[in-house]
């Protein structure tokens, strides 16, 4: 049953806030506004389509055209490739295996008891940040870190007696307006240093270009995050979570959600640290769930470093892409639910095999609305994509950008707003980075800018407004896990919650920028910010 909290008197931004959510949430349900913008991209892509409308992409042979899809190609295209566009979506290969195994863990009691283990002697004030840190470094996990880390975030928030929703929402913003940046080194340091690299491919010898490495944006990327932390921390304890208060906002999922089998209870409001009443069974289990952790993790690192490892590219790595890279999803999915099933095991919530079955469907039917909002989102993205309409954008965007004739710092804070911009249409920050640079390294290359510093200046605009645009699919994942406490929230209600982290998080990288540009720092072991 939901419990509720009183409403209090909203203050000026709670109004500001409410009035963003109160027109957001007059856009029609997310499944008839994806269709709706469905039909309307295929008419803009008909007609573009008949004006013969093209662009030229640097680096490419021949013109990228609009294909319009009202058309003999665009029909065919549509009639044979609408399963595939479902079933192919990205995020249902990513969030579904996943889906599953954390509802072993999750019914299992793995989850609670190990959060309420492992934050039983935190201070409740330290949690916002805890999350704030393992969420601005979720991107080592990939996209996979859009669908663990804000749920256990609210089982956090929730075992400690405060606002799981806003573990949740804090916990969503963490991870995706700083999706792009880390302490480590990720994956995506790969992928855009990858791309950089045969850009640079473009410039004279002369200029004297430093070469773009994993590591080339690691100062920068350290003190972002840092920032970033404390930006967010903040935020979740003094912006959100005083708001979801002051709204009065469930602290529990509605009527009808299976409650976590083995958690305990979470101590009252203001208790201050978070319970770590475990039963001597639980903290059993919790120590074969331990070994059995290990001995994966052992095993999985075993396989990767052997050297006739099936997990290494053709080059004997597994950066930036390998079988190993492709089989995050796969890891993810075995920690889970070998941790889960020894857990219950040892417990006594598993029983046998039907015990099983039945945590994985509840960890799925929990996702069954975004399922249905997917099925539009994954043909709307499609075209979007088949069609070229979205390169066309950002390619004359950026045409515009460069005629503008601005240089040195006002074109870099320009091209940052520019991607900030872009990546309301364009989520793949890989897709966007690789439009982005064949357009800006070259063209800030002459202007005295080192590739690695563009790059860097690239990670704010593809991060910080990727947590607003209702074209993320993970914002519909979100909705979905929000619903749980709140049936009527909508998209105007999510926006409006995560607005205040895509404007701080995107003033306070900018000024990070700023003071490295300013300072003239180096922003990785071996890049500078000017050329020579």
């Amino acid at each position: 049953m939901s419990s509720s909290v009183p409403a209090l008197r909203p203050r000026r931004l709670d109004r500001a806030l409410d009035r963003v959510e109160q027109i957001g949430n007059r856009l029609p349900d997310p499944l008839v506004l994806f269709a709706a913008l469905f039909l309307l991209t295929a008419v803009l892509t008909t007609v573009l389509g008949a004006l013969g409308a093209q662009v030229q992409v640097p680096g490419q042979d021949e013109p990228t055209t609009v294909q319009p899809f009202f058309s003999s190609a665009g029909l065919t295209w549509f009639t044979t490739t609408l399963g595939e566009n479902y079933i192919g979506f990205p995020p249902l290969v990513n969030v579904l295996p996943i889906v599953l195994a954390v509802g072993i863990a999750e019914g299992s009691g793995l989850l609670s008891a190990a959060i309420r283990a492992l934050f039983g002697s935190a201070p409740r004030w330290l949690l916002p940040y805890v999350v704030a840190l393992v969420g601005v470094n979720g991107n080592l996990m990939s996209d996979t870190s859009f669908v663990v880390i804000p749920p256990l975030a609210a089982l956090v928030f929730a075992a400690a007696g405060r606002h799981p929703v806003a573990g949740l929402l804090g916990g969503f913003a963490a991870v995706g307006a700083s999706f792009s940046t880390a302490m480590l080194p990720s994956p995506i340091d790969a992928n855009f240093a990858g791309i950089t690299t045969e850009v640079m491919g473009v410039l004279p010898a002369s200029l004297g270009a430093e070469p773009v490495s994993v590591v080339s944006n690691y100062w920068i990327n350290i003190a972002s995050c840092l920032v970033l932390v404390l930006a967010c921390g903040a935020l979740i304890d003094r912006v959100l979570e005083p708001r979801l208060e002051r709204a009065g906002i469930p602290r529990t999922m509605g009527t009808g959600e299976a409650p976590d089998t083995g958690a305990g209870t979470a101590p009252a409001e203001g208790t201050g640290a978070v319970s770590t009443d475990l039963g001597a069974q639980e903290k059993r289990a919790l120590r074969w769930a331990g070994v059995a952790l290990l001995a994966l993790v052992a095993a999985i690192v075993a396989i990767a470093v052997a050297p006739i490892s099936p997990w290494r590219n053709e080059d004997g790595g597994l950066l930036p892409t390998s079988p190993f890279m492709g089989s995050i999803v796969f890891l993810i999915v075995m920690v889970f639910s070998v941790t889960g099933i020894v857990y219950g095991a040892v417990a006594g919530t598993i029983r046998g095999g039907a015990d099983v079955a039945a945590q994985m469907g509840q960890g799925l039917r929990s996702m069954t609305s975004f399922l249905v909002v997917a099925f539009a989102l994954a043909q709307f993205l499609a075209l979007f994509e088949w069609s070229g309409v979205g390169t066309y954008l950002a390619v004359h965007g950026a045409t515009w950008l460069e005629r503008a004739q601005l240089g040195g710092l006002p074109v870099v804070v320009a091209f940052v707003v520019l991607c900030a911009l872009a990546n309301l249409f364009i989520t793949s920050g890989t897709s966007m980075w690789g439009l982005m640079a064949v357009v800006f390294v070259p063209m800030l290359a002459f202007s005295g800018l080192e590739p690695a510093f563009v790059q860097a200046a690239f990670r704010i605009g593809d991060s910080s407004t990727q947590i607003i645009t209702p074209l993320s699919p993970y914002l519909i994942v979100l909705l979905g896990m929000l619903r749980r406490y709140e049936p009527g929230a909508g998209l105007g209600t999510l926006v409006a919650r995560l607005l205040p982290f895509t404007i701080v998080f995107f003033t306070v990288w900018v000024a990070v920028l700023l003071v490295f540009y300013g300072l003239d720092l180096p922003i990785g072991p071996a890049n500078d910010i000017h050329l020579d």
